[in-house]
């Protein structure tokens, strides 16, 4: 009897390492149906026509061969999302599974050279190289496989290429340095001599200043950088009214379209977008006659992650990953403002985002701005995360009617007017020293609701995360039932701060 309850515990070990070692020793097994990977311009009609049919696209309900397509046509990168959780943290054998996956590959590819291209310190993630459909058919198998995806599928490039009426890269990036003069009927001067946006005394906040100016407060904006030339978010960010205050400038981005290289390009905003919402969040209550941003006295810790708006490559998915992460590392840190994204998710990015929420932050994110190839697009990621706050602009004196590229959906959390009548949207600092410009799409409508909830959390600061974001809806239009595409609409702020 004792041999043969021995036995069959022999037979169940054999049977479960086998189970565990199976994908390793059994290459010849997989059979592939289609050998040739599809083109780029295959890839992106397929993600159109999903997003157009369900509403939304996403890797990892698509089949082996698309996946490894993407990867195949994205400079044969690929982004492994393992284990249990995304936090390296909570997962102590994390290190035991990232070794098997990197066995799993070697076992197909044949070669241990320029495998692993990054691992990430703090998520469950890694990028590596891949060339073979077996390999990503394989690693698939693996159930300790959270997400298998292109790491440097260019969506956006390819499409730009295969739409003959579509705008040009820097047409729909949201870069751009011009500079222009703001009307009278866009501002009110408010003390010392600075200038209030219109959309100020529309949401109450001028007069939300008497309770709280976002002192003590501290916003990280993800976004393409701050200006050097603009020392209103510089050496005099303290100017006028604004005092004891902060502000540091961090680089995360590598400028190149080479996935293997190396070294950040700097903090420095090379776009203008990045300068437009450190300034419609923070900018000095100043002396100069310049516009004001709406936490005037609030922190800010700003990463350059990207290039621009449009998070379509290797480096500009990385970086906005690695803000996240060390921003959700910076305990002084309260709110992540971050106006870029792109149309289907991205594992890594989306791992950062959940590690940055684990930690506390309160997270708002663009509900996206129609280019000439994506107007048929919802809510944008990461905004539909529940994990983040999606934001989008409204027309002057509305709450339920979008600006005129703005997105709306069902994973709206709050609205922001930025859009008046005349066609004007929230003056903002330019560039430039002495200049101002106008800015908008739901970009700005979420930079300035960023301030809002400074305003709120410096009023409350013993606040929780969940406390401030109760009392913002509170304060809006439709609450206690959310708008089914604009959520709870416009923040009263000063409402918001009694």
């Amino acid at each position: 009897m004792k041999k043969n309850v021995f036995y069959l515990v022999f037979l169940f070990f054999v049977f479960t390492a086998c189970s565990r070692e199976d994908i390793q020793n059994d290459s010849g097994n997989i059979e592939i149906a289609q050998k040739d990977p599809l083109t780029a311009k295959q890839i992106n009609e397929k993600i159109n026509e999903t997003i157009k049919t369900k509403g939304r696209f996403s890797w990892n309900e698509s089949s082996d061969h698309f996946v490894w397509s993407g990867i195949f046509q994205g400079n044969k990168i690929a982004s492994i999302g393992f284990g249990s959780s995304f936090d390296r943290s909570l997962a102590p054998d994390n290190k035991a599974i990232e070794e098997e996956i990197l066995k799993v590959i070697e076992q197909y590819e044949g070669k241990t050279e320029r495998t692993l291209l990054s691992s990430d310190p703090y998520l469950n993630q890694i990028d590596v190289v891949i060339e073979k459909q077996e390999t990503v058919i394989a690693l698939r198998k693996m159930k300790n496989i959270r997400y298998l995806e292109p790491a440097d599928y260019r969506y956006f490039e390819n499409e730009q290429k295969f739409e003959a009426t579509a705008k040009s890269s820097s047409g729909s990036s949201g870069c751009g340095f011009e500079s222009t003069t703001l009307s009278a009927s866009d501002y009110t001067i408010v003390t010392p001599n600075a200038k209030a946006p219109w959309s100020f005394t529309k949401h109450n906040i001028i007069n939300a200043w008497s309770y709280s100016t976002g002192a003590g407060v501290t916003i990280g904006v993800i976004d393409s950088g701050v200006s050097p030339e603009q020392t209103l978010l510089g050496s005099s960010f303290n100017n006028g009214l604004s005092s004891g205050r902060t502000i540091s400038k961090n680089g995360v981005y590598v400028d190149s379209v080479w996935p293997w290289s190396t070294g950040y390009d700097g903090s420095a905003d090379k776009c203008g977008h990045g300068t437009s919402m450190a300034s419609a969040m923070a900018s000095p209550r100043n002396n100069l006659g310049q516009p004001v941003g709406v936490a005037y006295n609030a922190n800010l810790v700003t990463y350059r992650a990207a290039s621009n708006v449009v998070l379509d490559g290797y480096h500009e998915q990385n970086g906005v990953k690695i803000a996240f992460t060390e921003l959700g590392n910076n305990a002084s840190v309260k709110i992540i403002s971050m106006s870029m994204g792109h149309i289907f998710s991205v594992g890594k990015i989306e791992d950062g985002v959940k590690y940055a929420y684990s930690k506390g932050k309160l997270i708002f994110c663009a509900g996206g701005t129609s280019t000439s190839f994506t107007n048929f697009v919802g809510v944008i990621f990461p905004a539909w995360m529940p994990e983040t706050q999606a934001i989008t602009g409204v027309k002057e004196n509305t709450s339920n009617q979008r600006c005129d590229v703005c997105h709306s959906g069902a994973e709206i959390d709050f609205t922001y007017q930025m859009e008046r009548a005349s066609g004007s949207s929230i003056p903002v600092l330019s560039y430039y020293n002495g200049q101002t410009d106008y800015v908008g799409g739901s970009s700005v409508a979420t930079a300035s609701t960023a301030g809002i909830a400074a305003l709120v959390w410096a009023k409350n600061p013993s606040w929780t995360r969940d406390q401030v974001l109760n009392k913002m809806r509170q304060s809006a239009t439709y609450y206690p039932t959310p708008n089914s595409d604009y959520g709870y609409g416009n923040i009263n702020v000063l409402q918001a701060v009694q």
